[in-house]
């Protein structure tokens, strides 16, 4: 049999009761912090599941609690941008309605050209609204607005602007317009019969500006059926194969002044206006061939309400020569990670919402509206004219009677020129409305597809949390009952060990 000795007690109980007594400071330590482990050796398997668990707890609330709400407010802007670019073009499309039907007034004319040169500024300013700085419809670029919020006279540019058949339609221009006599001896020159105003029916692409540079005949390309691109300026147009032939040297005032001639097979360029007039057989031959062209021109000055050119064309800003910046068209989508895996595209571009053209269609229509203002204006003038004492002899009222001929002539042109326009405007607009309509839809849709995933994301945070408090947290309740168990046993221990180290050899002998 071993001998036990009186040190070897001692040393056995001092180790039972420390053991007791880590035990006690480990519950301790749990029931303060009600944590399974402090440290990682304290269970290696805990505390991996604890760093994996806290990661992807840390990754969903970053979705959860950031990408989600930036995302959300980003589509509140936008739609709410969105609602106002519909609103306004709903105007524009039943000022349309209204004015291709009725025969207007003076004051109605004067009500629809105020209504129409405001709503032209505000469709272009709902684009440049911006979330939280940044601009929602300008791509990657949303540090850009969509349009120069002011007059940049010494900005300048270089711009490919694409074109289509579709984009040919008819414009009237107008002759012989009359300059009301200001004294008896211009009063009596009369209107002879030849100069009466006359109304002139071409076919035109208007390009997105006006107050353009010069282009060589080089610069208007045409894309062919297989997809070749040659330029313009000498393709066959007819069965004969006579060329198309494109001027690029004409003046616009010269152009009317010699009475707005156009060949058949020519197209002209007039920088001033932005616009290609083309002759009946060029028309023909770009709609039947569905032809697509490239018109490649220069810019310099921008008013304010303009849209910047790199928002919608492959352009370049010369405007520092020795620091050009090239833009290249693309779709630039932003795209924000909302769930593990999952990504959504949150903006909406400008290109996909408003045509570049809605400015010049309002701006067309105003023109035609201010026409039919002033030829009105010459009716009346001259009207009055004839009631004056100065002009009571009958060669003045004969005269006067030719002059007011002639206005009424132009007047009636004017009305026509209006009406049609607006009646042109109403599919025009409409297109410009189903634009932004489909544009809310696509919103509306991934909109939805946000909502699913804020719910989907508030059930995993839920989930994820559950799970790791079940894999580090401890009930309180669960802790003082092992606590006061070890709490007891360290006691007996010190008992036991009193009682057990109190007696020595010599209380045998």
């Amino acid at each position: 049999m071993m001998r036990v000795t009186n040190s070897m007690i001692s040393r056995n109980s001092m180790t039972n009761i420390n053991s007791n007594k880590v035990n006690v400071d480990t519950l301790n330590t749990q029931m303060t912090t009600q944590k399974k482990i402090i440290r990682p050796s304290d269970d290696p398997i805990i505390a991996v599941r604890a760093l994996r668990l806290r990661s992807n707890l840390s990754e969903l609330n970053q979705y959860y609690e950031r990408n989600i709400p930036d995302a959300k407010s980003w589509f509140e802007v936008t739609e709410g941008a969105l609602d106002n670019m519909e609103e306004i073009l709903r105007n524009v499309y039943e000022k349309c309605v209204d004015g291709s039907t009725d025969v207007k007034t003076q004051e109605d004319r004067a009500a629809i050209l105020k209504d129409m040169q405001s709503l032209r500024y505000q469709v272009y300013a709902e684009g440049n609204t911006d979330c939280a700085g940044r601009s929602v419809f300008t791509g990657y670029k949303t540090n850009s607005k969509l349009t120069f919020l002011k007059e940049e006279k010494d900005t300048s540019y270089e711009i490919t602007e694409p074109v289509s058949f579709e984009d040919i339609e008819e414009k009237r221009f107008y002759s012989n317009e009359v300059k009301v006599p200001n004294s008896s001896a211009e009063v009596l020159t009369g209107v002879a019969l030849g100069d009466m105003p006359e109304e002139h029916v071409i076919n035109r692409i208007r390009l997105s500006y006006e107050g353009l540079g010069d282009i060589e005949a080089g610069d208007i390309k045409y894309i062919d059926a297989d997809g070749n691109v040659q330029e313009l300026d000498g393709v066959g147009y007819d069965d004969d194969g006579r060329p198309i032939t494109v001027t690029t040297d004409m003046t616009y005032d010269q152009w009317v002044k010699d009475g707005y001639p156009v060949g058949y097979g020519e197209v002209i360029y007039f920088k001033e206006t932005g616009e290609l007039v083309m002759g009946k057989g060029v028309a023909d031959f770009l709609g039947s061939e569905k032809a697509q062209l490239s018109v490649t021109y220069t810019k310099q000055g921008f008013k304010e309400g303009e849209v910047r050119p790199e928002h919608y064309f492959d352009c370049k800003n010369t405007t520092d020569p020795k620091n050009e910046i090239t833009y290249v068209k693309e779709n630039q989508e932003i795209k924000f990670t909302i769930a593990f895996g999952q990504e959504l595209t949150i903006n909406t571009q400008a290109s996909d919402v408003l045509d570049a053209s809605i400015g010049r269609d309002v701006d067309d229509l105003t023109n035609a509206v201010q026409a039919a203002i002033a030829a009105h204006d010459k009716v009346d003038k001259i009207k009055e004219m004839m009631t004056q004492q100065q002009y009571s002899d009958p060669a003045s009222q004969e005269a006067l009677g030719q002059w007011l001929e002639a206005a009424e002539k132009e007047a009636v042109y004017a009305d026509e020129n209006m009406q049609k326009l607006y009646a042109r405007g109403i599919t025009k607009f409409q297109g410009y409305l189903d634009q932004v309509k489909l544009a809310r839809t696509d919103m509306g849709s991934r909109e939805g597809r946000l909502n699913l995933t804020e719910n989907r994301m508030a059930n995993q945070q839920t989930t994820f949390e559950q799970l790791k408090s079940r894999n580090e947290d401890m009930e309180l309740s669960d802790i003082i009952i092992e606590y006061t168990a070890a709490y007891n046993a360290y006691q007996a221990s010190l008992q036991a060990s009193a009682k057990a180290n109190g007696q020595t050899l010599l209380n045998y002998l």
